[in-house]
Formats: C-alpha cells, sequence, structure tokens
C-alpha cells in the first residue's frame, strides 16, 4: 500500500528588518497559531487558514516602527516559499481553484492556478475612510511576494464592499477556500495537471 505523502513545510525568512518563521501542512483542519505585531493582519491570516484547511503555525517581527511594509511583504514571501516547498514535485493535485466568498456587505472572487508561474492580478478597492487602522495598500505587496515565491498565478477581485474589515476578510476566506481546491489530491490526475507534464 503506496504511503501517503507528507506536504509539509518549514521556512525562515530573517532579514536586517524582519525575522519570520512559517510552519504549514496542507492537509490539515485550519488550525492556527498566529503572533506578529500587526494585530488585523492576524486575523487576516487566521481566516486564510481555517478555510483553506491550512494547519498553520506562523511569526513575525519587524521594524514597524517605520512602517509594517517590510513585515507583511516578508510573511508573503515565507508564506509563499513554505507553500511551495510543501507542494514539492505537484503531482496530483487539482491545480486550479475558483471561488466567491460574501462577508456582509462585501462579496470577493479568487482564482488561483498552480502554474509554477508568478502572477497577481489584484482589483480590491478599498473604500476611504476618515482613519485607518490597518494600511490596506500593503495587502497587495503581501500577495505579491507569496505568488512570486509559490511559483503561483492568482487573480483577486474585489466585486464591491463597504467596510474594510468584511472586504479583506472575504478576500482572505476566498484565498483560503480556492487554494484548499487547487491543491487537493485527485485521483484521476495521474501526474501533473498539464500537457507539459510539469509544472
Amino acid at each position: 500500500m503506496a504511503r501517503k505523502k507528507v506536504r509539509k513545510a518549514e521556512i525562515e525568512r530573517k532579514t536586517r528588518e524582519t525575522d519570520v518563521r512559517v510552519r504549514l501542512s496542507l492537509d490539515g483542519t485550519g488550525q492556527s497559531r498566529i503572533k506578529t505585531p500587526i494585530g488585523f493582519f492576524n486575523h487576516l491570516l487566521m481566516s486564510f487558514a481555517r478555510h483553506g484547511f491550512v494547519d498553520l503555525q506562523l511569526s513575525a517581527k519587524g521594524d514597524i516602527e517605520i512602517d509594517e511594509h517590510h513585515t507583511m511583504e516578508d510573511i508573503g514571501i515565507a508564506l509563499g516559499a513554505a507553500l511551495n516547498k510543501a507542494l514539492g514535485d505537484r503531482k496530483g493535485i487539482n491545480r486550479f481553484g475558483y471561488t466567491l466568498i460574501p462577508m456582509d456587505e462585501a462579496l470577493a472572487r479568487v482564482v488561483v492556478d498552480l502554474s509554477g508561474r508568478p502572477f497577481l492580478v489584484y482589483q480590491a478597492r478599498i473604500p476611504r475612510q476618515k482613519r485607518w487602522e490597518f494600511n490596506v495598500n500593503l495587502v497587495e505587496d503581501f500577495f505579491r511576494g507569496l505568488v512570486n515565491n509559490c511559483g503561483m498565478t492568482l487573480h483577486i477581485k474585489l466585486w464591491y464592499g463597504e467596510d474594510y474589515h468584511h472586504s479583506l476578510e472575504a478576500v482572505f476566506k476566498a484565498f483560503g477556500r480556492a487554494l484548499a481546491q487547487a491543491v487537493e489530491l485527485n485521483p484521476r490526475v495521474r501526474s501533473v495537471a498539464s500537457t507539459k507534464g510539469t509544472l
């Protein structure tokens, strides 16, 4: 009897600006322990893990006295590298994932292709508010770091939303669900889902 493939990874990324550690399992139940200095981002990552059925432990320190950019970008880089490592040769996976997720008044669509080719389309215009508690502009930088280090094509579209919390939570939940579809092992995929024979 063939042994089930273990799809786990650990990544550490340490620079003069940040220290990020990621441990994940693609075949989890959505359990997470997230510790970064950016409270709302912790919530978004927990939503991703829960709805992507990824077991995720992630800790990060960074120079947020400057701003959150380096920390969020490096979390994306480390998480993308961990996803890539856990996927291995990508044999047997569905490759594609697609979902629409509502969060109250917000609706987000995410489409994933684990093609090995990094490309990001990010269309999430967040409504203006008088005061930001979270720099929504950095979410695109997070996803760009992730796709470049995972080898993933990712299309994100926020169709509409009035509240930035609801809008971004819909995006991260949708990303989790689309990724869960894409990484799922399909017994009908004998090698890889590509006419090239490799991803």
